[in-house]
Formats: C-alpha cells, structure tokens, sequence
C-alpha cells in the first residue's frame, strides 16, 4: 500500500513583522506543494529500515528499527490519535540519530526537518520499517512555508495509513480530508513545526492544513473563504536572512522611535483588515474584479512602503520592485524580508507576454521565478499511485 500526500506553501499577503507588535496579518496558501509518498515494505522485501529520501536534494537517509528503538523506547505504535510534544530527552535522542546521518555541510539546516520526521513518524507509526519520498515546488528557506508544507505532507501521509483519519481507498485522485481529519493532521503538523522553529506561531501550518485564507491577530487565527483567487508572480531573490534578526530590529527600531512605529503598525493594521474585506466579498464580473485587483495592488505598495519603515527591505527586493514597476506592477516582500522572496500581484487582464517580459528580466539578475495562484485547497491526499509518479 503506497499513499502519497501533498500540502501548499503560503505567502504573506499584508502585515508581515508588525503582526508580532499586535496588529491584523493575511495568509494565503499558494498552489506550490509538498509531496510526501509513503511504502511499507512487503514481508518479501526483507527490509528492516526506516528511509527518508529528499529527492530534491538528491539525499537519502536510512535507519534500522533496532537503532530508532533503543534511541526511542517509550514510542509504541500507534498513539497517532493524541497529538505530543516532543519530549526534551527524546528530542535530545532524536537529534542524536539525524546528526548521525553525516549530513553535507552546505545542507546542515535539514537536521531539524529530519528530526521533525522521526518523532512524527515513531509517534503515528511506531517501529515500523517504511519508505517515505519527499519532492517540493517550494524553495527552502525563503518565506513561503516550506517547513510548515513538509511537516503537514508527512503527518496526512502517516495519519491515512493509520486507524486515526478515514480514507476512501478505492477513490482515486486527490481528496481533502473531513474537518475532523484536517484539525488531527494540522494538531501533529504543529508538533513537526516546534521541533523545527521552537516557537512558531502555527499560522504556516495552519494555513498549509486548511488552505485558502488565513486573517490572525494577537494569536487568534480567523479562516476566510476568498470570493477572488489572485495570480502571482512569486520571485525569490535567493538571498538568505536571519529571521530572528530582522525581527529584532524591528523591536529596536519600535524602542527608538515609538510614536513613529506605532503610527507604522496601525497603518499596516488597517490594510490587513481592507484586504480581508475585499478578498471576502464577490466579484461578479470583469470590471468588478479590476477594481478589486486595483485597489489590491495599492494596498500591496502601501504595505511595502511601511515595510521599508520598518527597515527590512534589502537591495535585492528593490531590484525586483524596480523592474515590475516599470511594468506598472505591484509588488511586495512576503515573510521576513532581508531577502527572500517578493510578491508580485499578476492582474487578470495582464497578458502573458507582458507576464513572459517580466519574468525574463527578472530571471537575467539572477532571480528564480515561478506563478501561484492564491487561496487554493489545503492539504490532500491520493492512495494507489507510484512512488516515481
């Protein structure tokens, strides 16, 4: 039984940084993926391993049953029904077996995924020898929820071959999850994310398990049902940032100037809450929908324009808010800015060789370019395909 699962990435729409000093921030899922194709081994197959292959990266892992139980012996399987925190001993334990991996140094940051990826897999599964395949559309490392869209491929896949999740084997193609399924796979998800980044705020999982459209505010996360799928232009400008320290300089900014940077957030404020309203109500035709991309891509300007207040823009964002300007396109950093990736709404009347133009110029100044839609489905999954497929 092979069953493959994939869950979207996510961009910042409005309110990146300020959201951490209390005002209104926009998540949408984008149409980029995780895949994550789970195999057990037939009893002829002889194998007694646990595998984890990063096709991407061209990397395999292995470990034996024997090692994952001496280094986990209180996991039993399966207890996937109640969602855990990792414990610090076991987490101690876990990091001890990816580290054991000699994992290249260029890709040293795939320790905490790996680790993330056995304490999921032990507490769903057990000490079942198994084969999962791991491919994803979504640059690591670069705002769009990579670490979120790998935790949740890798619990929806362990959770639909366990008893916790009911899945229609004899459909075929993708299926979403009953809500019921979807809070279970998004609760583990979230373990996965801890082990990852310590204390994330659980809105990339969130918005990874669900889809669509995320609106949070001061740790309460609202989901909204978009009226008007957007088209973006999602340009990585392969420039890695310290998160922590850009979040940080803000915070210093804020204790330096503090009338200022309130003024500053309650702006961004403000253009998080318009966006929500506009992306909720219908567009009932062509002109209606103009408008609203209009008035979308104003409050994307003016959400950059604070965004450069707040001192994390870098010169590789204003290349690319320079060349889409030129094409009277809007533009926005997503995620934490110092890098990373940029925004770029794609209006619906935009032909394709202006949409073409653009992407050429961008890619000769050495950035990576790719079109995702917006507010799509959350994650899925498909039984009965091929581990190549």
């Amino acid at each position: 039984m092979e069953v493959r699962a994939r869950a979207p990435g996510k961009i910042i729409l409005s309110g990146e940084h300020a959201v951490v000093h209390g005002t209104a921030a926009v998540a949408a899922s984008i149409d980029l993926y995780t895949y994550a194709s789970l195999r057990f081994p037939t009893i002829s197959d002889g194998d007694d391993a646990l595998k984890l292959h990063l096709k991407d990266a061209g990397i395999e892992f292995s470990w034996p049953i024997e090692k994952i139980k001496d280094a986990l012996p209180g996991s039993s399987s399966p207890v996937s029904s109640t969602p855990k925190p990792c414990p610090p001993d076991s987490l101690k334990s876990i990091a001890a077996l990816a580290e054991e991996q000699n994992i290249p140094e260029a890709k040293i940051g795939l320790a905490s995924g790996l680790a993330a990826f056995l304490w999921l897999y032990t507490s769903i599964q057990g000490y079942k020898p198994a084969t999962m395949v791991i491919t994803s559309e979504l640059p690591l490392g670069s705002g769009l929820g990579s670490s979120a869209s790998f935790c949740v491929s890798v619990a929806a896949a362990l959770l639909s071959l366990s008893e916790s999740i009911s899945l229609d084997i004899g459909r075929q193609g993708w299926m979403s999850p009953d809500e019921d399924d979807l809070d279970l796979i998004n609760q583990w998800a979230f373990q996965g994310e801890k082990i990852i980044h310590g204390k994330p705020s659980g809105i990339d999982n969130t918005v990874s398990t669900y889809g669509n459209v995320i609106k949070f505010k001061s740790g309460n996360l609202t989901r909204i049902q978009s009226q008007m799928p957007l088209k973006m232009l999602v340009t990585n400008t392969k420039v890695g940032r310290n998160t922590k320290a850009l979040v940080a300089g803000v915070s210093e900014r804020t204790l330096r100037h503090p009338d200022a940077m309130t003024s500053v957030f309650n702006a961004v404020d403000s253009i998080s809450n318009e966006l929500a309203i506009i992306i909720q109500s219908p567009a009932l035709d062509d002109l209606s929908i103009t408008g609203k991309e209009e008035r979308i891509e104003e409050l994307m300007e003016m959400n950059q324009g604070l965004l450069q207040c707040m001192g994390v823009s870098h010169a590789a964002i204003e290349t690319v808010l320079r060349t889409t300007l030129k094409y009277k396109l809007a533009s926005k950093l997503t995620g934490a800015g110092g890098g990373g990736c940029v925004l770029t709404l794609l209006p619906t009347l935009l032909s394709n060789t202006i949409a073409d133009k653009v992407m050429a110029e961008l890619e000769s100044c050495g950035f990576e370019c790719s079109i995702a839609g917006t507010g799509g489905k959350g994650v899925e999954i498909c039984s009965e395909v091929s581990l190549d497929s």
